[in-house]
């Protein structure tokens, strides 16, 4: 039995392919702990799996810390330069706690410490990436918030592409000073770029979806697996919200499913009344995930931003459910592109609609665009006859619901828990 420590920070999607890993290591012996921020430590333990808080303590659910989180253009610079890279020796302090009597360490892209901390101490650690994003191919550039652009230079091959991240190097390098200069207080080797090839262990990356999403670049790490996604479900609706869904699907066909998951959903702005319009326009049942979001319509009740539309009782509105089986239940799946939704959205096999605020929700939406899966719209000039229109061309395309349905197949086929898992074993010996 061995003692694995899995660090993460961000959203829940963020959380939810850890403790589906951890779930799984469980299953097969092991103690899982969940080293998070400290808002996490209920949805760790109630998963049944040991729990450590590292800082930073980010507040998830103030407004302006999303706002400035999600901005399109400077919210992946605002994450990491001041939500995460100030508290970088706090962070390592708590890992180092959580560490103790740990075989081995697995981190997240946004968890510097834990490199730091596996080559000073020597505890084996492993890399995992959640976004295809994060490996920036020069054979598979990806569409990078603020400079989607960069993705149409595939055509001209990775030599130029590879020029281009070596300027995008050199432009970000500042950022990583400070994560340079701790590194040299321990003693370690500051020459590695650590939002580049620094953040990748020798031992072993895990690339944490399915590599038919996105296929293995000859410039992705060494010793690099492409596991699958690991599916983690939780219900935070409670008991209402699940009898009004399972009624609302039981009485009709299926319905058009609107869902930013945990991210976009704080910063929808008119994103669900536009839903809400399109879905009457044309005469379709939908499901509005609404959470906690401000400006999800007429359908909104007094507390819970959960109820059914009055004028027609086809559109229904909850604050949360379990993803698998909505997803399951849909006819177009409708969300903000964050990794671990379009997973579920993959796995669900129907055709997309993606519109992404931020992040890697870009690239997630040109590879579902360019895999011809769906199709992509921009939040920030959502209308709903474009919407309408949009959701039409989907629900008349046979031929990309043939293809989701394939690549359905496919994902329900593999199992990245397992096969991350696999990989930590291995290490271990």
């Amino acid at each position: 039995m061995a003692r694995i420590v899995l660090t993460t920070f961000g959203s829940y999607g963020d959380l939810y392919p850890y403790l589906a890993i951890g779930r799984e290591l469980h299953r097969r012996g092991h103690i899982a702990v969940i080293a998070a921020p400290r808002v996490y430590r209920s949805a760790v333990e109630e998963a049944g799996l040991a729990f450590a808080a590292i800082r930073p303590d980010v507040d998830f659910e103030d407004a302006e810390t999303m706002r400035r989180a999600m901005e399109p253009r400077r919210g992946t610079e605002y994450v990491v330069r001041e939500l995460v890279i100030p508290h970088l020796r706090e962070s390592y302090s708590d890992l180092e706690a959580a560490c103790e009597g740990a075989n081995l360490l697995a981190s997240h892209s946004l968890t510097y410490a834990a490199p730091l901390f596996g080559e000073q101490s020597g505890l084996p650690w492993v890399s995992t990436v959640l976004s295809p994003m994060v490996f920036c191919s020069a054979h598979d550039p990806p569409a990078l918030p603020g400079a989607t652009w960069l993705a149409r230079l595939r055509p001209l091959g990775p030599t130029a592409v590879g020029t281009l991240w070596r300027l995008m190097k050199k432009i970000s390098w500042s950022w990583s000073e400070p994560i340079r200069d701790f590194r040299r207080e321990l003693g370690l080797p500051a020459d590695a770029d650590p939002f580049w090839e620094g953040q990748f262990s020798p031992h072993a990356v895990l690339a944490l979806f399915s590599g038919h999403f996105a296929l293995p670049q000859p410039d992705w790490p060494p010793r690099t697996t492409a596991c699958g996604f690991p599916f983690h479900d939780a219900d935070f609706g409670g008991d209402a919200d699940a009898e009004r869904l399972g009624r609302f699907l039981a009485e009709g066909p299926a319905p058009l499913v609107f869902s930013l998951g945990s991210s976009a959903v704080t910063v929808a702005g008119d994103f669900y009344a536009a839903a809400t319009e399109a879905a009457r326009r044309l005469g379709q049942r939908a499901v509005l995930v609404v959470g906690d979001a401000v400006g999800a319509g007429p359908l909104a009740d007094t507390g819970t931003n959960a109820g059914t539309d009055p004028t027609t009782n086809q559109i229904l509105a909850i604050r949360s459910t379990a993803v698998s089986p909505l997803f399951d239940a849909a006819s177009i799946v409708v969300h903000a592109g964050g990794i671990g939704t379009t997973g579920q959205a993959l796995r669900a096999g129907h055709p997309q609609l993606v519109v992404p605020f931020a992040h890697d929700q870009f690239d997630s939406a040109l590879r579902v665009k360019r895999l011809r899966l769906g199709l992509t719209l921009n939040p920030h000039r959502l209308k709903p006859s474009r919407l309408a229109d949009t959701l039409t061309e989907l629900l008349a395309s046979e031929d990309m619901r043939a293809r989701a349905a394939a690549m359905a197949a496919t994902v329900r086929a593999e199992d990245g828990s397992a096969a991350a898992c696999n990989v930590l074993e291995a290490i271990l010996g």
